[in-house]
């Protein structure tokens, strides 16, 4: 299960958990398999304390800087 949720694409209608935004970052924490999503606003905050608790830690904030694709 943790192998697929690390290759899972998070959509438009994964939200996050703090602030209701669209979901970049997923993390499973590895004591309780709980699932979190957050922003990358609030990833970037909580990854300090949240990051040695996870087991998956699935970010797809790179996708913001991303230029979509044209077509011609």
């Amino acid at each position: 299960m943790t192998a697929a949720l690390a290759e899972r694409t998070l959509t438009a209608t994964d939200r996050c958990d703090r602030c209701g935004a669209q979901a970049y970052v997923l993390v499973v924490l590895e004591a309780s398999g709980g699932k979190l999503q957050f922003c990358a606003h609030h990833a970037r905050a909580l990854e300090e304390t949240l990051r040695p608790l996870a087991s998956v830690w699935h970010d797809e904030s790179g996708r913001l800087t991303e230029k979509a694709a044209v077509a011609d």
